[in-house]
């Protein structure tokens, strides 16, 4: 995935889903759930590609269930601005 060799392009790209959630009515709870779950799928099945996506994954693959539902919520929070 070329997206995801770029940690701005990732960035962008997530905001503008985000965006694009809070656009149809999506609130912020099922934002996060939906990012969480797109974490899980990231951390299973991607090699990450750059530092930042290496620390992400690192802090995914610690955390439990609880402290990723608070990592998600931090994601969204950090390309949503």
């Amino acid at each position: 995935m070329e997206i995801m060799e770029n940690w701005h392009d990732w960035k962008k790209t997530l905001g503008k889903a985000v965006d694009l959630g809070e656009t149809v009515g999506m609130s912020e709870k099922t934002i996060t759930n939906l990012s969480e779950k797109v974490g899980t799928y990231l951390s299973n099945h991607v090699d990450p590609h750059n530092d930042e996506e290496k620390l992400l994954k690192e802090m995914w693959d610690t955390a439990d269930e609880e402290d990723r539902k608070v990592l998600a919520k931090i994601v969204v929070k950090m390309v949503d601005k």
